[in-house]
């Protein structure tokens, strides 16, 4: 399955016992994959432990460690252009990333926290220590759900269940945090939020100290039963291929038995790394294999081929860790370019209902979906005036929940045209990162995998963000974010009486959508029909009577251009005139 290389044989016999000694829960969790699958997860994971051991090693100074990480973070960037490598570990991940098309370039922002990371860390509260935790684990856990894509099992993750996927590697990260306390600790790393320090005083300066005290014994119940909670996720796992169904779930199984055996520990956990009983994990792992057994064998995967490579033909390496560049937009067949907007008068995000379609079509002697094909192409336009223009945010009501009572023929229609799109991606090319929002329930599930492997595609993309909203409501999100609240407040975790904008706004779907400035609907209809009600709460409203297949870039610049002539007060009194100010250019003016 490897080739006939028998240094690259060896570099993944490497990668694979490196795994087996120093992590022996990861290689019993890579052993429930296919085989074939096995020597790209041992090489993740070595490169992601060959790493952590640069800035880890303190028997250099911190710059040392800084400059050794960003050295082979150099060293495998230029390897990927090359095809190979020296260092055993590189040379096993740039094949693991030729063979199965992997794109490394998400693995970018990790490798460099790394290097941060050499320095120390500290971190105020719980938010900021997710969010550095979340980028050091998210990206290499997306390359195995790549991995598993290209391999013919995607992972889909329904967008009602992203939460609970970050929660369960919030867990692990806290599993792994506690259990490396007798290490971290000697060389001053102490890795958990001063929140969580602040709830039982004397901690902190104990444990700096190596002390057991009642303080630090009371701190560590409360984490493992935090770390518990956010391990507990069964809801991930519903719908889901049943073979990466069993190793999310085994994944599970062996933190909650870590966690076990870091309670069990006691003063023991400063002076020695916890490990579970044996028998504890052969009893959690034998079911599981059968499981995985049963579930591969039913759904066999099979490896790429080793790359031959022509004498006369270079490889073809795979995408660098470097961020690409991406070609400017076309530009509008009339020539016109955007307006001149300044920067504290731009929208950060444009919402619009993209209505009329099917009465384009109904007045063009057409079917109703010949409208909707139409209106892609609108879409392609609006995306490229709004990179034009510098806009951050594009969020575009494609399907709402009310669509399903339209006639099948034409919901059927508007699915496949979505499917095509989402499928050819015309914005390859371009600083574009694709989202979508909505529920999962009822879409057919290729579609489903298709947005969701889009949206992984391009998370690292800094430009324009257009989200595509696609069976989606206004009030079904609202009652949504309702029902979570209602189960935090169930659970302890949140007091009914407290609740306040900023709570529901953080368990909405998408908690990370900025609030709308402008709302833009086209087709002569002048109502906002159950679309983003919380985000567009203070938006400026905007309605244009053309249908949206004659829509352009330009309209979109001409709503801009009208939404930087208003005055936003979001309730407050009207301030005193400002200074007479040179207007914005509009489209065709001479910008």
């Amino acid at each position: 399955m490897i080739g006939d290389d028998p240094a690259l044989r060896s570099a993944y016999r490497l990668c694979r016992d490196r795994t087996r000694r120093e992590d022996p829960a990861e290689y019993a969790l890579i052993q429930l994959v296919p085989a074939a699958l096995r020597p790209a997860c041992w090489a993740l994971w070595a490169a992601a432990n060959a790493i952590d051991d640069l800035a880890d090693d303190r028997t250099a100074t911190a710059g040392e460690r800084a400059a050794r990480t960003r050295r082979w973070i150099d060293a495998l960037e230029r390897e990927l252009t090359a095809g190979t490598s020296p260092d055993p570990v590189r040379r096993a991940l740039v094949d693991t990333a030729v063979r199965w098309r992997l794109d490394l370039s998400g693995l970018r922002d990790a490798m460099a926290e790394v290097a941060v990371d050499a320095h120390g860390r500290r971190f105020a509260d719980w938010s900021g220590w997710r969010a550095w935790g979340r980028g050091n684990l998210l990206p290499w856990f997306e390359q195995v759900r790549d991995l598993f894509d290209r391999a013919g099992v995607p992972v889909a993750l329904r967008l009602d269940r992203q939460e609970s996927y970050e929660r369960l590697l919030d867990g692990m990260r806290l599993t792994d945090i506690l259990t490396d306390l007798s290490a971290d600790l000697p060389q001053g790393d102490l890795l958990l939020p001063a929140e969580a320090l602040d709830r039982c005083p004397g901690a902190e300066e104990d444990l700096i100290g190596l002390r057991w005290s009642p303080a630090v014994a009371d701190l560590v119940a409360h984490l493992t039963e935090l770390g518990r909670e956010w391990v507990t996720q069964p809801a991930l796992t519903r719908g889901m291929h049943p073979g990466p169904a069993t190793v999310v779930a085994a994944l599970a199984d062996l933190l909650l038995a870590q966690l076990d055996a870091v309670d069990a520990a006691g003063p023991t956990l400063l002076r020695a790394r916890p490990r579970p009983p044996f028998l504890t994990t052969a009893r959690l792992l034998a079911p599981a294999r059968a499981r995985a057994a049963l579930a591969w064998s039913l759904t066999p995967v099979q490896a790429p081929p080793a790359r031959r490579v022509e004498p006369h033909l270079p490889p073809a390496p795979p995408r660098p860790l470097r961020r690409p560049v991406f070609r400017d937009p076309p530009p509008h067949p009339s020539g016109e370019r955007p307006p001149r907007i300044p920067a504290d008068r731009m929208p950060e995000h444009v919402a619009v209902i993209m209505d009329g379609n099917g009465r384009w079509a109904q007045r063009h002697g057409l079917p109703r979906h010949e409208g909707h094909r139409a209106g892609a192409a609108a879409v392609r336009d609006v995306v490229h005036g709004a990179l034009e223009i510098g806009l951050r945010h594009l969020t575009l009501y494609a399907f709402s929940t009310e669509n399903w009572k339209r006639d099948p023929e034409e919901t059927g229609a508007i699915l496949d045209l979505l499917r095509q799109e989402t499928r050819t991606y015309p914005f390859q090319d371009l600083d574009v990162r694709m989202r979508w929002h909505g529920r999962a329930d009822s879409l057919p599930q290729d579609l489903v995998d298709l947005l969701d492997m889009r949206e992984r595609g391009t998370r690292d993309r800094t430009g324009l963000t257009v989200t595509t909203c696609v069976n989606y409501g206004g009030r079904d999100e609202i009652a949504r974010t309702a029902a979570a609240l209602a189960r935090q407040a169930r659970s302890g975790r949140l007091d009914p009486d407290l609740i306040g904008e900023k709570d529901f706004a953080e368990h909405l779907p998408r908690p990370d959508m900025p609030d709308v400035d402008l709302l833009w609907r086209t087709g002569d209809e002048q109502r906002t029909s159950n679309f983003l009600p919380w985000q567009t709460a203070y938006a400026e409203l905007h309605f244009t009577p053309d249908y949206w297949p004659d829509v352009d870039r330009r309209d979109l610049w001409r709503a801009i251009t009208e939404y930087t002539r208003r005055q936003r007060r979001h309730g407050a009194a009207e301030p005193a005139p400002p200074a007479p100010a040179a207007p914005a250019t509009a489209p065709g003016d001479g910008a």
